[in-house]
């Protein structure tokens, strides 16, 4: 009885989730846009603005797959139903293992859609540009950015998003001195901002052949949005100071890196993955411009929205997030992940730096919504 007690428990939790996903996803307005679309694809000028549409059938797409899942969920909600009413007029070891297999699916299913429930941000929907630094002149720290790497590239396809590495600086023996990833798909800047701040591969070195001592390599993860034409604002020339690297030794070549630095922050990016340096400065612009608009600092969301001048700010205003030790991976003599702001830990590290990053994820958003509701609800009071 305690166990159909669980079963019952857990599906109303996720029969509420399911409700409430589905009262955000508006089918009338799904219908509105998939008509809109055929009628621009049907129009000679459609390529004129292909970047446009594109995104207009990546958002249609996905919520599509996102009413099929529902769907989907709906049969698998009603399937335990119908069993938990037949366990309860007569014991069934081979029905209630079926419930709990179906409950097992469906928590899967709806664990994705519970975490975005979480993100309301103004840019949570949006993909993302993950750049990840390794501490300075720590050449171990160039191969743990380089496993870092990996690892988001793999949780980004694991989570059906689209990849793409738009800047690599490689350390002198292998790894990465610096990377940015450009990661596409719809909320990927809202699970991955939960990832910014500095993470520690930690491996404690044998008494017998290092005294005991701890060995301890870091690398930053700075996330930021990819805007759209919605969020678009103009960095004046004379903040920019831009510079185009050209190959040395070999006139074949064809050198398309370029760097652009913001003089008012000293924030600088650089691009060298794209195929001319035209693409590559369009590129640095839309890092740096991610950059700016994400940054911590006293006044610019606001100077932003206000359009105001930002000459004034110095670099010594910038708050760097990414600075923040949030997480360690000790790799030796024993494994274990630990989020240090929610005490999240693991012991299956291989499986973390496989891209199986979610519960962390998933933790740190639960924390970050319960801290946002408890301070509205302290400034509701005050009213």
């Amino acid at each position: 009885m305690l166990e159909l007690l669980n079963i019952k428990i857990e599906v109303k939790r996720l029969s509420n989730i399911l409700t409430k996903a589905e009262s955000c996803l508006d089918l009338p307005e799904l219908s509105a846009k998939t008509q809109e679309l055929n009628q621009l694809i049907s129009q000679p000028t459609f390529w004129h603005n292909s970047v446009t549409y594109y995104q207009k059938l990546q958002e249609i797409e996905y919520l599509n797959a996102k009413k099929k899942q529902y769907q989907r969920s709906h049969f698998i909600l009603e399937d335990i139903k119908a069993a938990l009413e037949l366990l309860e007029l007569s014991a069934d070891e081979e029905l209630l293992q079926e419930a709990q297999t179906n409950l097992t699916q469906l928590q899967k299913e709806l664990e994705t859609v519970e975490i975005e429930q979480f993100l309301s941000g103004p840019c949570d929907q949006k993909g993302a540009f993950l750049a990840i630094t390794a501490e300075v002149g720590s050449i171990d720290a160039q191969k743990w950015a380089a496993i870092l790497l990996q690892l988001y590239h793999r949780w980004a396809v694991n989570h059906n998003h689209k990849v793409y590495l738009v800047q690599e600086s490689t350390g002198d023996l292998g790894g990465f001195k610096h990377a940015t990833l450009e990661i596409t798909g719809r909320y990927a800047y809202g699970w991955l901002k939960s990832e910014q701040g500095t993470h520690a591969r930690i491996e404690r070195i044998s008494p017998v052949h290092g005294n005991g001592r701890r060995h301890t390599c870091l690398a930053s993860v700075e996330v930021s949005p990819i805007l759209d034409e919605s969020i678009d604002f103009e960095i004046p020339d004379k903040d920019l100071e831009i510079t185009f690297y050209r190959h040395r030794g070999n006139v074949n070549r064809t050198e398309t890196w370029v760097k652009m630095v913001h003089i008012p922050t000293g924030i600088s990016v650089s691009c060298n993955q794209e195929r001319s340096q035209l693409q590559n400065k369009e590129k640095a612009l839309a890092i740096l411009k991610s950059k700016l608009f994400a940054m911590s600092t006293t006044g610019y969301a606001y100077a932003l929205a206000q359009n105001v001048q930002l000459d004034e700010i110095q670099p010594g205003q910038i708050k760097s997030l990414s600075s923040k030790l949030i997480r360690e991976y000790i790799l030796h003599p024993y494994t274990k992940v630990k989020d240090l702001r929610t005490n999240v830990e693991t012991p299956a590290a291989t499986e973390v730096l496989d891209g199986k990053i979610d519960l962390f994820i998933k933790a740190y958003l639960q924390q970050l919504n319960h801290t946002t509701s408890v301070s509205k609800k302290a400034l509701d009071n005050l009213k």
